[in-house]
């Protein structure tokens, strides 16, 4: 995975991208194969070809997952009770997406000094959702950003931003073997770098399975906080480590997507991903 590996994944997102802004000019009425290919200007063959080798089900039935009202079927049919899931034991490791994490926290003294002492390489690579920076620390994954809504520029000064005392420099040779696999299965280490509270929150969010959905409300519950739900949202958003902790997979109680700190774009075609790849398995 190079630098200028991202072209692939960008040219899918832009099509998955154009495909929701059709499929929402025409909600109540969904566009057929044809007509969504001629929005793509490509030819129905083409195009599901294309929808098929990046979600594994048809154009036609990865429309409905990428419709707005998709969530609302998911937290209907596929919402995740959190202490169930949790009872299973996630002590430092947990399964998602076909990976095996392992992960530690960053000590709150540590936090608080901003990442003073940290160095941090980072590299761009691809994904199904358009180019990826990766961010890592000598003990694993520290930092996963998309940049196909906000652009290099705004997913790398944001990342920075988080931890403005360490020193980041690009080393994408470094990061590489820690990135490869991210989206086809194998073992990744990440190191948190969160205070104490968000840590929890982003706990609970690795013991949701892929292909499910949670409320913002039933993890403020299961972190024994259950008023805290603004706070709750804030710490999802504050999530480093996109996709490895799931906070796509967050919604509102009402089966509304709420917010995506990377686009809600990128959260509906995630969402569509993993319904597409749970239906094709």
């Amino acid at each position: 995975m190079k630098d200028d590996a991202g072209a692939e994944g960008a040219y899918h997102y832009g099509i998955m991208r154009r495909a929701i802004e059709a499929i929402d000019a025409r909600a109540g009425d969904p566009p057929s194969l044809e007509e969504l290919a001629a929005e793509m200007r490509m030819s129905p063959a083409h195009f599901q070809r294309v929808f098929s080798a990046w979600a594994g089900v048809s154009p036609k039935r990865l429309s409905q997952y990428l419709a707005l009202g998709h969530a609302k079927a998911l937290l209907k049919e596929r919402a995740t009770v959190l202490d169930a899931a949790a009872s299973a034991g996630l002590s430092g490791t947990g399964r998602l997406h076909d990976l095996f994490l392992r992960w530690e926290a960053m000590s709150p003294g540590d936090y608080a000094k901003g990442g003073a002492g940290l160095r941090i390489r980072y590299g761009w690579f691809d994904s199904p959702f358009g180019e990826m920076l990766v961010m890592a620390t000598d003990r694993g994954i520290c930092g996963l950003a998309f940049a196909a809504e906000c652009g290099r520029a705004g997913a790398l000064e944001d990342m920075r931003g988080r931890w403005p005392e360490a020193e980041v420099v690009e080393d994408a040779g470094a990061v590489a073997p820690l990135a490869a696999g991210l989206f086809s299965g194998g073992e990744a280490r990440l190191h948190l770098i969160g205070a104490p509270f968000q840590i929890k929150v982003w706990e609970a969010l690795m013991s949701i399975p892929s292909g499910q959905v949670t409320t913002y409300s039933d993890i403020a519950a299961h972190i024994g906080r259950p008023r805290a739900v603004r706070a709750v949202g804030t710490a999802v958003g504050r999530n480093p480590v996109s996709w490895l902790i799931p906070c796509h997979r967050a919604l509102r109680k009402s089966g509304g997507l709420g917010g995506y700190h990377w686009g809600l774009p990128v959260k509906r075609a995630m969402l569509a991903w993993e319904a597409g790849r749970a239906e094709a398995g």
